[in-house]
């Protein structure tokens, strides 16, 4: 179901390159190259990573990378990069191997939320000792619980105010939802989620960057004004003027679009000298998603991600399973925090970020549904 509908989203790509007057039938072409290849990969990860234990291979092969990002982000700020990396170091934000900062925090924003959700499905429902917190500390669960410290000091440290907002947000509302949904050892797990907060954030980052992102925060204005009997919001920054004028993009072609990657092309008229010419995303994926596909094209997409999210807090609800649940949650969370952060960038529109939410979504729908060896005969 959920790959029959990203198929229609490459099929009506098709259709604009062939009957529509599209800006750009290059860029066309190479979006649907790139949807058929993430629908195929979609496809590949349900198909090789079914069983339990190839899917925390997987999960555990994102938090690896998330870390390295976060590391190699961390020391470029701090100037411990190694040579080979000395074109990216001084920068005064992490930002990884990524160009832009936000994109690298919204990576950072789904493997940190995997983190977390991988910790608490390995999470002991045993009554607390000194002899299970000796072996708690001795396991591998510390190694993740390292990983996820230096990520969120990787995210921190790319001053991103949405890439954290969304963070701070998505944990709120579905640690929430899991403590809601999960009756035993409820308080046990409301200190876990509250630590990740608490500790990660308030203490941890209180030596790498927090300070830097407050300023940001707080230099941020956002104003109402109503003009021709509308209201708009204006945020000082260039996303607005941006936002404000693709809108008359999207007003053109609500329904049908101006054809899959032809937004460049599209705002050529519209850019002008205030933003040097030259303008390739909206800084919003959805309102570039709507102005380049239009409703026909995205409706099948939204609910694609709408599915995925309806399989992790199926997960989540899952009682009889510890590990079901917890995935759930790390992959629900990751869908909700790239969700917010897509609101003021253009995450979906970079394959590696595109391609890790793939997988994101993917392991939403095997949290649910994935075999476990162990027990194959029951419903776990």
């Amino acid at each position: 179901m959920l790959f029959t509908l990203l198929i229609l989203v490459q099929i009506w790509a098709l259709a604009q390159a062939w009957l529509l007057p599209t800006q750009d039938i290059d860029q066309n072409l190479q979006y649907i190259m790139l949807g058929i290849a993430y629908s195929t990969f979609f496809v590949l990860l349900l198909a090789h990573f079914a069983n339990r234990n190839a899917l925390n291979k997987l999960i555990i092969t994102l938090i690896v990378g998330g870390t390295i990002q976060a590391f190699i982000g961390a020391a470029t700020v701090l100037n411990l990069i190694d040579p080979l990396f000395t074109s990216l170091a001084n920068q005064p934000s992490a930002h990884g191997t990524y160009i832009n900062r936000n994109h690298f925090a919204g990576y950072l924003l789904m493997t940190i939320a995997l983190a977390i959700g991988l910790l608490l499905a390995q999470r002991d429902n045993r009554d607390w000792s000194w002899k299970n917190l000796i072996e708690l500390l001795t396991s591998y669960k510390m190694l993740i619980r390292l990983a996820l410290i230096i990520m969120v000091i990787g995210l921190v440290m790319s001053h991103s105010r949405m890439g954290n907002a969304a963070f701070v947000i998505a944990l709120s509302i579905i640690g929430a939802f899991f403590i809601l949904k999960t009756a035993t050892h409820r308080i046990r797990n409301s200190l876990l989620l509250l630590s990740f907060i608490l500790i990660d954030i308030m203490i941890i980052s209180q030596f790498f960057g927090l300070e830097q992102l407050k300023d940001r925060l707080t230099q941020t204005q956002i104003t109402v004004s109503e003009q021709q009997g509308k209201l708009l919001l204006t945020i000082n920054d260039l996303r607005s003027p941006i936002n404000q004028n693709s809108v008359q993009l999207l007003e053109q072609a609500p329904f049908v679009g101006k054809g899959a990657g032809s937004f460049e092309n599209a705002f050529k008229p519209l850019a002008g000298p205030n933003y040097g010419g030259r303008i390739d995303h909206a800084h919003n994926d959805y309102l570039e998603f709507w102005i380049e596909y239009g409703v026909i094209g995205i409706l099948p997409l939204g609910v694609f991600l709408l599915g995925a999210l309806g399989m992790a807090i199926k997960a989540i609800r899952n009682q009889k399973s510890t590990y079901r649940s917890g995935i759930g949650l790390g992959s629900s969370m990751a869908l909700i925090a790239i969700a917010l952060h897509s609101a003021t960038d253009f995450n979906l529109h970079i394959p590696a970020n595109a391609l890790t939410l793939i997988s994101v979504c993917a392991i939403a729908v095997l949290a649910a549904m994935h075999k476990n060896p162990k027990h194959r005969r029951s419903a776990e």
